[in-house]
């Protein structure tokens, strides 16, 4: 179990805990946290569940592989360094503190 905290666009804060094996994005889904719309389920065929990755936890990440490259491709405002898909990180005791903030919108 991780804990995650997901900070919307305005700054309000979600702290969740999370259950390893899930990814970032079906914690922020189970737990009805706004600004993550994941229209593709996680298939990772869209970029709707794109967010920035706190500055301290880029490093700590698996790297995006070039599916998911392809598809920060079309999402807004992506920061190199920075944006991922949560559908394509999945949760186990090292993402612990993991922080993540949503863009100004979705693609």
């Amino acid at each position: 179990m991780a804990k995650i905290t997901y900070i919307e666009h305005n700054g309000t804060e979600h702290v969740v805990e999370v259950a390893n094996g899930l990814t970032v994005m079906e914690g922020a889904r189970d737990n009805g946290i706004p600004g993550i719309e994941a229209d593709c389920g996680g298939a990772c065929a869209c970029s709707t569940c794109h967010v920035y990755v706190h500055p301290d936890w880029a490093e700590k990440l698996p790297e995006a592989d070039s599916m998911e490259e392809d598809m920060l491709f079309f999402a807004h405002d992506p920061k190199p360094g920075q944006s991922r898909l949560t559908c394509q990180l999945k949760v186990s005791d090292a993402l612990d503190g993991l922080i993540v903030q949503m863009p100004e919108k979705q693609a």
